[in-house]
């Protein structure tokens, strides 16, 4: 491994679309559709050289750095590679947790992506979407271009879209809200939600036509979701009320919403009157890349 340190953007993701089914795959997980676009939010990831490894989140996380998922993913990296994962990896949080924006995920992917470039292993080496699938459904989403679309468990790439137009994005979430996943998907064996097929948003995003694909975001689970917290359904109903909202739905389980916006001044519009109505909001954007390599230093 060289002495070089790297500072990596690691961005959120919204579903555009997310559709879970009832039947199960050979692991036992639900079959997820699930086509992801990452967005401007972004953890600022940094991986430098050390003794040994060690995770560390700023602000601090309030459990072991074992169970983070960036440490999880240099273990595993480590382990398939045969080497030795010796280094610090300081985590800026600006994603929140418990908010479906698979904020550990791209955290996670970010290390892959930082020892894949430190250790000289190409970035399209299949064996990183095999580590990555280990850590999370989501992980391999943040190693491919945006927006894509997963299939098998959510976590096995299907198609990757030519890139959509900037589009602007508001993200809210109330502050103390916040779904298991684990229990959204017990709560959805008890009730399913049928899934809209997704041959149509698919097949719009295939000819770069945005506001069509837009009109098609569709999560079944989200539903689940905002039946199983209120406050979700506060949100999502509040910004399909908003003037300049294109489209609305939540943020894979939640606990965050999300609306396509017309414009920035819309998206940076509703992110303020969200906060003043005491929820967490950012105005944001579409962006056709995840996990970046920003800057390498000695």
């Amino acid at each position: 491994m060289t002495d070089r340190s790297l500072i990596l953007t690691a961005p959120a993701k919204i579903n555009l679309y997310l559709g879970v089914h009832t039947e199960r795959d050979t692991r036992g997980y639900h079959k997820v559709d699930s086509l992801m676009a990452a967005v401007g939010l972004a953890d600022t990831v940094t991986v430098t050289p050390a003794q040994a490894l060690t995770v560390q989140t700023v602000p601090a996380s309030d459990f072991p750095m074992q169970k983070n998922t960036a440490y999880r993913a240099a273990v595993a990296m480590a382990d398939h590679f045969g080497r030795e994962a010796n280094v610090c990896v300081t985590i800026e949080k600006r994603i929140p947790l418990c908010a479906g924006l698979g904020g550990p995920s791209t955290d996670a992917a970010a290390v892959i992506v930082a020892l894949a470039e430190l250790w000289g292993i190409d970035r399209t080496d299949p064996a990183l979407d095999e580590i990555a699938r280990g850590i999370g459904a989501d992980v391999p989403f943040f190693l491919h271009a945006s927006p894509a679309f997963y299939v098998g468990g959510g976590d096995v790439l299907a198609t990757e879209y030519p890139a959509l137009p900037v589009t602007p994005v508001v993200l809210v979430k109330p502050r103390e809200a916040s779904v298991s996943t684990i229990e959204a998907y017990r709560r959805f064996d008890e009730a399913p939600v049928p899934a809209t097929a997704p041959d149509a948003i698919a097949s719009a995003l295939r000819v770069s036509d945005a506001k069509m694909a837009y009109s098609l975001i569709h999560n079944n689970l989200g539903v689940i979701s905002a039946l199983m917290e209120p406050q979700i359904q506060a949100v999502l109903d509040w910004l399909s009320a908003q003037e300049g909202t294109v489209a609305v739905d939540v943020c894979g389980s939640g606990a965050c919403s999300f609306a396509i916006c017309d414009t920035a001044a819309t998206a940076e519009r509703l992110a303020g009157a969200a906060q003043q109505n005491g929820w967490w909001s950012c105005a944001t954007e579409l962006i056709p890349n995840t996990v970046q390599i920003d800057a390498s230093k000695k």
